[in-house]
């Protein structure tokens, strides 16, 4: 079926105020309640109708798009009642629909198809899976580039040993919740509706304990130490983490255990600096050696002894390349190590120096007026 005009839906003209449009959806959400119309088909559409009309035109935002371009404009938006959300509609009348954003939630789920929560059917236990957890790791330099394993301990929870995860004393076991006679859920009014929450005596479980063991308290979980190796692959960067499956927090009543969300920390290095998958480092030359050019050993970040080769007239910040001599990829390659020139001026000069440079001014020629250069026209 083709839906409706969303003013003729509220029963309102196009260039209506935005208070003629809630008195308009007021009046239709308390004529069409699900509450006073229980078992109402008709109703409770009008009602779906009316909120999804309201939702759209007292947003000025939302509604300059549906004036524009109809329903496709809004669908483009993420239409569709499964993806909205309706709360700004229950917040702008609390006395209808009740206050407290998880009564809002409850609401949308039950009149407008949103994903609930399992709950556990009668004397049913109720599956969850375990947490997640953090670990913060520190490595050096070296060992973020070429990747390292080591162990680590932490604490997290696993199945209580003495009562093997059932939270139950030996012999004990469980029965019905008297609250909510298995449901895991009780419901309470709010405004015009009848709001589901989880039962506060089973927490949603639907099923108590008679017994609790007193290793757990009835949790069926115990705090325990653990010890694990961990691999760290070639090229992590700082702030980067390690997902390790299934060395988290264990599930309540036999669920699955969470992950292991393990955080690196880079040390930083006296020398090197990363930048993706280059390196960089500063190369000191001297001023003889900027001038004539020459060849010089360095050492990379791995400790190997490279030549490289420094051209004559080499300006000082200027980068040098070495290709291969940077950081592991995934694809295999390494990336490149850069180096920075830096020139060095003596500060003192020996008698000889000083005559050496002399002369070599005389002959150079040294110019006592210069004229200002953009910073582009710079060798960098």
């Amino acid at each position: 079926m083709a839906k409706r005009d969303y003013y003729e839906v509220l029963g309102v003209e196009k260039g209506a105020v935005k208070d003629d449009i809630k008195k308009a959806y007021r009046k239709l959400a308390i004529q069409y309640h699900p509450d006073k119309n229980p078992g109402d088909k008709v109703s409770e559409d009008k009602f779906k109708e009316a909120t999804e009309a309201y939702e759209v035109l007292g947003d000025d935002q939302k509604r300059q798009t549906y004036d524009r371009f109809g329903f496709a404009g809004i669908e483009g938006m993420g239409g569709g009642q499964g993806s909205r959300d309706f709360s700004g509609v229950f917040r702008d009348f609390e006395d209808i629909f009740g206050s407290g954003m998880g009564d809002f939630s409850n609401i949308f789920d039950s009149f407008f198809g949103g994903g609930g929560s399992r709950r556990g059917s009668a004397g049913g236990e109720r599956v969850q899976r375990g947490s997640n957890l953090r670990y913060d790791l520190e490595l050096s330099f070296e060992d973020s580039i070429f990747g390292t394993a080591l162990d680590i301990t932490y604490t997290h929870h696993d199945s209580c040993k003495t009562c093997s995860g059932s939270g139950s004393a030996d012999g004990s076991s469980r029965k019905v919740c008297p609250t909510c006679q298995g449901q895991g859920q009780v419901r309470r009014s709010s405004g015009f509706f009848s709001i589901a929450q989880p039962c506060p005596s089973c927490r949603g479980e639907g099923a108590i304990i008679e017994k609790p063991c007193r290793e757990c308290e009835g949790s069926g979980l115990s705090k325990k130490k653990q010890k694990i190796r961990v691999t760290i692959p070639p090229g992590v960067e700082d702030g980067k983490r390690v997902v390790i499956p299934n060395q988290g927090d264990a599930g309540s009543n036999g669920g699955p255990f969470g992950d292991l969300y393990v955080f690196i920390h880079v040390r930083p290095h006296e020398y090197f600096e990363r930048n993706g998958t280059d390196l960089y480092c500063a190369l000191p030359i001297s001023l003889a050696m900027a001038s004539l050019g020459g060849e010089i050993t360095l050492e990379t970040i791995d400790h190997k002894k490279v030549a490289v080769s420094v051209p004559a007239g080499t300006q000082n910040t200027t980068l040098l390349r070495v290709r291969g001599e940077g950081v592991p990829s995934q694809g295999g390659r390494r990336g490149d190590l850069y180096l920075k020139v830096v020139v060095n001026v003596p500060l003192r000069l020996s008698r000889r120096g000083r005559e050496l440079l002399e002369e070599f001014r005389k002959i150079e020629g040294e110019e006592s007026a210069v004229r200002p250069v953009k910073l582009s026209e710079l060798k960098r």
